[in-house]
């Protein structure tokens, strides 16, 4: 496993860093567009749709919608507008935590929904990064964003864990081991960040502290997957990525971290 883990990363990354350093926003969105269809296919097996037409039906309207959003005056206009709903769905989503197992994550239609809104919603803020100054390295600091709170989280977990922090959906996480996750974003914020986005003073803080918000919707995302794997008696979102299992398994943080970042960097004027 471990092996298959490692071979895997070796591949996909140079690829990743490729397309984000020299590709236009385009054709990364384009590219990262074919990720956005696993992911649609992936979240019908956690829907348990069992019928192989609907299932597919569902991928083609997944790049339907990714098209239709990238030509769509709205993703430059109004992207932020379109975003606002997005994150406060991320924030709403703890409170169906508190009734699992006992209620379903999400109505059917509903959660049929939510998985189109999120893969758009991720693919658009992916392009609105890129496509800043220096947005190749907006980029991946909000990716080292979401691994420093993972990270963080695993060691404080392993050494200061006491309190659970869902543990009907994943009992292995704890309130301190987010917490030390929180605290390494803070400090990868307050330093990267500040260089990353070119801020001083009192701005830095409003970073930090934006990214605090981001590190936290981050553990909402991967709980939120967690939480329906759970449902759907999963272990992993599918097998496309040997080692690694699905796609939504790599991004679940990512696609609640990033549209986030996205808004408040637009709101805060701090691109």
């Amino acid at each position: 496993m471990l092996k298959q883990r490692v071979i895997t990363a070796l591949v996909l990354l140079p690829i990743l860093l490729a397309l984000v350093f020299y590709a236009p926003t385009a054709q990364l969105y384009a590219a990262l567009g074919l990720a956005g269809l696993a992911m649609a296919w992936e979240w019908t097996g956690l829907l348990r749709w069992q019928s192989a037409a609907a299932r597919w039906a569902y991928v083609l309207l997944a790049a339907l919608l990714l098209a239709a959003a990238w030509h769509s005056p709205l993703k430059d206009r109004a992207l932020d507008w379109l975003l606002l709903p997005v994150v406060g769905a991320w924030l709403l989503m703890p409170l169906r935590f508190r009734g699992f197992p006992q209620r379903a994550p999400l109505p059917g239609a509903l959660a049929a929904l939510a998985g189109q809104v999120m893969i758009v919603s991720t693919l658009l803020s992916i392009a609105a990064l890129h496509a800043l100054p220096q947005g190749s390295l907006k980029l991946l600091f909000v990716l080292f964003l979401v691994f420093a709170a993972d990270t963080g989280a695993y060691f404080a977990g392993r050494a200061l864990g006491r309190h659970k922090l869902a543990p009907s959906i994943s009992p292995g996480k704890t309130v301190e081991g987010a917490l030390g996750g929180l605290a390494l974003c803070a400090l990868w914020a307050a330093t990267a960040g500040a260089h990353v986005f070119g801020l001083h003073g009192a701005r830095i803080l409003v970073l930090v502290a934006l990214s605090l918000l981001v590190a936290v919707l981050s553990i909402v995302g991967d709980l939120t997957e967690s939480m329906l794997k759970r449902a759907a008696g999963l272990k992993d979102s599918g097998k496309i990525l040997p080692g690694h299992g699905g796609v939504l398994d790599r991004v679940d943080s990512i696609v609640a971290a990033l549209p986030t970042m996205v808004l408040g960097l637009h709101l805060l004027q701090l691109q």
